[in-house]
């Protein structure tokens, strides 16, 4: 396990801090699949609730 020591040699136990990084926007690419999967996924879910009503109706 890394330490850190400080100026009069007391070692501290605390973590190793990640470097950091800036983010990057999604390209165009990535925007039009968000938009796509988006869409599949609302698609999807008003499906299963579609499915439900009409299963809970059919008596």
């Amino acid at each position: 396990m890394p330490y850190t020591e400080e100026d009069g040699g007391r070692l501290n136990n605390f973590a190793v801090e990640p470097r950091m990084y800036t983010a990057e926007p999604p390209t165009k690419t990535q925007q039009r699949n968000y938009l796509v999967f988006g869409v599949l996924a609302l698609l999807l879910i008003g499906g299963v609730i579609s499915v439900a009503v009409f299963a809970s109706n059919a008596s």
